[in-house]
């Protein structure tokens, strides 16, 4: 069995006037992230994990940030679109293990919702997706309050060719 292991990073800031997406749930909060989709960093972070484990380089190479193809798109629409790609070359997703750091909003509560959004698009079990939140301690620009980030590891394999018999 071919097995893979990839990693994602994103980042967003903070503005006033956008909607705050995350994990594909709209969650209520005065500021939205900036970015030329939805920017949902936690699927974006997804994305690039998933990308890179299947050495199928990053989200921008695909969905570049100067295409009106993808301006203000909805990021379960890449996750979808990302999903296909590892398909396309024969990988099965495992599982993802993510990590949102944000001082505020508080996002314990939206986690198992973010769960069960991410594993219908990826078509898996909630189970197989974990998400954690934390903060920066009050450092940085995520400890001001200026923007949020979020990492993801992920693990997908190739299943092994049977026989026909």
């Amino acid at each position: 069995m071919n097995i893979r292991i990839g990693f994602g990073y994103d980042v967003h800031r903070f503005v006033y006037g956008r909607e705050l997406w995350l994990g594909g749930l709209k969650i209520a909060h005065p500021f939205g992230l900036l970015g030329h989709s939805d920017a949902d960093v936690l699927i974006h972070a997804l994305c690039d994990a998933l990308l890179g484990a299947a050495n199928m380089r990053d989200i921008g190479f695909h969905f570049p940030d100067n295409s009106q193809e993808y301006s203000g798109i909805d990021s379960k629409i890449l996750l979808g679109k990302t999903v296909l790609f590892l398909k396309s070359k024969g990988y099965e997703f495992g599982n993802a293990d993510c990590t949102i750091v944000a001082e505020q909003p508080k996002l314990n509560p939206y986690i198992p919702q973010m769960q069960k959004i991410l594993s219908e698009i990826i078509e898996t079990t909630p189970d197989n997706i974990s998400i954690k939140a934390t903060t920066n301690e009050k450092m940085g620009f995520i400890g001001r309050e200026e923007g949020i980030a979020a990492y993801a590891t992920v693990f997908i394999y190739k299943p092994p060719l049977t026989a026909i018999t």
